[in-house]
């Protein structure tokens, strides 16, 4: 509103601008009405929230996005004093849910639980998404990092990363995996694939879980995904982890090597999450929820649930939150343009 403004009295400006004093009263009359309108905007925000907040997972419920979505969601609710709602739109590796926020009115009541996926991978593999992935959006904070792990069913007869290799290659064409199209869990997989040499059908899915659920119920035989859903079907021995994206191995699974250690090098270590608002969002609305989304991951409630499911807090500023995502889109494209998937 606020840019309309100033473009409409500019111009008016410059068509009174032969006439000195007709030229000073539009220029006094716009300067009153940015004070009056930043005002308002100001007014608003202090306020702010006056109703329930919607967190937006672009993803199935059970997924890593909406484990981080939910951790956060209750923390904020009390730290606001308002209620915050999480809301699942999946579909189309995250883009549904993503243009919702990003077409959304920029006044905070509507958040995208974003990161990797969503604003730092789409831009360099589709070509109209109907949003800018960057620009559409106003970074709020970082919530957690989280990493990967290469997942096989008991019944795949491979122990080892090598082993797995070897039973790829003497049977081509035999094992699927299986990831929403177009995110990091895909890529993992084409990655893989390409690196190795191995032929491995790639089956889709709208969401992780989903891929996970078919993986222990014998319908595929790998996956890709975070540590935060697959660590509980290690611990029960239902999959089998061999190896991780991490630049360490994992403290749970000490014997589990990282993709580096195999000789897979060049793969995104870690996967980030954290909540994004509409593009034009008041900047006082952003800094109150960086400092409501900080304050929940520093807490006695949010630190345990998260150490639980394997994943660190990252906290920050709004600023390391673009920075980090800026960052994970060039190291993104690199992978992408290896891969050479460029989707519709």
């Amino acid at each position: 509103m606020v840019q309309n403004i100033v473009r409409l009295a500019f111009a008016a400006t410059r068509r009174a601008n032969h006439r000195p004093r007709r030229a000073a009263g539009w220029l006094l009359a716009l300067l009153t009405i940015l004070f009056a309108a930043g005002s308002i905007q100001a007014s608003h925000a202090e306020g702010y929230p006056e109703r329930t907040i919607k967190i937006i997972v672009p993803f199935p419920a059970g997924g890593p996005t909406d484990v981080a979505a939910r951790l956060i969601a209750q923390s904020l609710s009390s730290k606001l004093g308002q209620g915050v709602v999480v809301e699942n739109h999946a579909g189309a590796g995250g883009r549904i849910g993503a243009k919702v926020v990003a077409t959304a009115t920029p006044d905070g009541y509507t958040l995208l639980l974003g990161g990797t996926n969503v604003n730092a991978i789409t831009g360099a593999i589709y070509k109209d998404l109907g949003f800018d992935p960057i620009a559409s959006f106003a970074p709020i904070a970082s919530i957690c990092v989280d990493s990967m792990a290469l997942a096989v069913s008991p019944r795949v007869p491979a122990d080892t990363f090598q082993e797995l290799v070897k039973y790829a290659k003497d049977n081509p064409g035999k094992l699927k995996y299986g990831a929403p199209p177009g995110i990091y869990t895909h890529f993992a997989g084409e990655f893989f694939k390409i690196r190795t040499g191995t032929d491995i059908l790639f089956v889709p899915y709208k969401g992780g879980a989903p891929a996970i659920t078919d993986v222990l119920g014998g319908h595929i035989e790998m996956v890709f995904n975070n540590k935060s859903t697959l660590l509980p079907h290690f611990k029960d021995g239902k999959l089998k982890a061999l190896a991780v994206t991490s630049k360490v191995r994992w403290p749970e699974l000490p014997q589990t090597p990282t993709m580096n250690e195999v000789g897979i090098f060049g793969f995104p270590s870690e996967v980030l999450f954290g909540l994004l608002a509409p593009a034009g969002t008041p900047v006082t609305i952003i800094q109150r929820l960086n400092s409501a989304v900080n304050e929940g991951l520093r807490s006695a409630e949010v630190r345990p649930n998260l150490e639980a499911v394997g994943v660190e807090a990252r906290i920050g500023t709004a600023q390391e939150f673009a920075t980090a995502l800026a960052e994970q889109a060039r190291e993104w494209k690199t992978v992408i343009d290896e891969i050479g998937i460029k989707l519709e």
